[in-house]
């Protein structure tokens, strides 16, 4: 009876007879119905994003490539810059100048900033330029360092380990934290790969400890007549360490005395072994690797503020005789041994070169 009249109020009011279960499938129809058209809707919508994205992925992709493509570009233009003005260097670097002097005589006219030739054995000075200015010596300053050490340390067996503060910047360096080394083999660091961890170490491991190892240096310099020469630190980073090209020539010639400290700089190369690994170390004097000219000693230096200096003792090839030779803020690598080559030249050239340790011939 109930159900028939639930019937017939469905009838009157859908038109139709219904069922429950009919009623129940309409609404189920309406809801995927309208869940299908929702997604009809939202679909385009996800489409233009990921077509969006794509897009900017791509664009992305291609600024990436003409980025690349163009810092290639700059870096290939920035070499051919840079190889063209190593040539153009090179060129203007192979012909000494000359000047003529106050007395009428044709001299060298170096491009760096202080040069000159002294005879230790006369205390002449056979030619000099700006060679009482005080300048920076940057790494030249290792040579007190090694005389210091060698006073202080008697041992060149004893053994010393490596600190973390001891390599903490210091710029040209083969050692590393907790390395052991030699007391020797540190003084081959320290002036055949001009290693300014060596240099701290030394300093730290000595009598003096570090603040008083560079008094000590200090003290040094007053000792051998060296006024214009000061040290802040033993290895030469320090812009405050300074002297004269002057100086630093009397200060190469009576180091070089010392075999100790010679026959170490003439060496072009020095192995160790520092635990289970080789480490292998070329001269920074260029002399030296190549033997053009007869180095009995010598020491490179550079800081920026520095320039590029040599301090170099030679022998002249015909008479034997040894000149203490210094060239200080040159330009670049290249021209600190250019310069002292065409110093070397000249003098060979010369009637000087045959004056004796008397001032006579020989």
């Amino acid at each position: 009876m109930l159900g028939g009249v639930l019937a017939a109020i469905l009838t009157f009011v859908c038109g139709q007879p219904l069922d429950a279960a009919g009623a129940t499938r309409t609404r189920t129809q309406k809801k995927v119905t309208t869940g299908a058209a929702s997604t009809a809707r939202k679909a385009p919508a996800r489409v233009t994003r990921t077509a969006a994205a794509k897009k900017a992925t791509a664009t992305r992709a291609t600024a990436s490539s003409k980025t690349r493509t163009t810092s290639a570009a700059r870096r290939r233009a920035i070499s051919r810059s840079r190889a063209a003005a190593r040539a153009r260097e090179a060129r203007d670097l192979a012909t000494p100048r000359f000047k003529v002097d106050e007395t009428g005589r044709e001299v060298p006219a170096p491009r760096a900033a202080a040069a000159i030739i002294y005879d230790p054995e006369t205390n002449e000075v056979l030619f000099e330029e700006h060679a009482l200015e005080q300048r920076s010596i940057a790494s030249i300053t290792k040579v007190m360092t090694a005389l210091v050490s060698l006073e202080a340390m008697t041992d060149p067996s004893a053994v010393v380990k490596v600190e973390r503060a001891d390599v903490t910047r210091a710029s040209t360096t083969y050692l590393r934290a907790g390395y052991t080394v030699t007391v020797d083999e540190l003084l081959h660091l320290l002036l055949i790969g001009s290693d300014n961890a060596a240099a701290r170490v030394l300093a730290r491991v000595s009598p003096y400890g570090s603040d008083g190892f560079v008094a000590r240096m200090n003290e040094k310099a007053r000792e051998l007549g060296l006024s214009q020469t000061h040290y802040e630190d033993p290895s030469g980073l320090l812009s405050g360490n300074v002297s004269t090209a002057y100086e630093m020539a009397r200060l190469i010639s009576y180091a070089v005395a010392d075999e100790r400290v010679g026959s170490v700089m003439r060496k072009a190369e020095f192995n160790f072994v520092p635990g289970k690994r080789n480490v292998h170390v070329n001269s920074t004097n260029r002399f030296v690797r190549s033997g053009e000219i007869e180095v009995i000693g010598g020491k490179t230096g550079f800081i920026s503020s520095s320039g590029y200096c040599l301090a170099t003792l030679v022998r002249l090839p015909q008479t034997g005789r040894q000149v203490a030779m210094v060239v200080l803020g040159a330009r670049s690598n290249a021209a600190r041994f250019a310069e002292t080559r065409h110093l070397f030249n000249w003098l060979n050239g010369s009637t000087l070169a045959a004056a004796g340790p008397d001032g006579g011939q020989q």
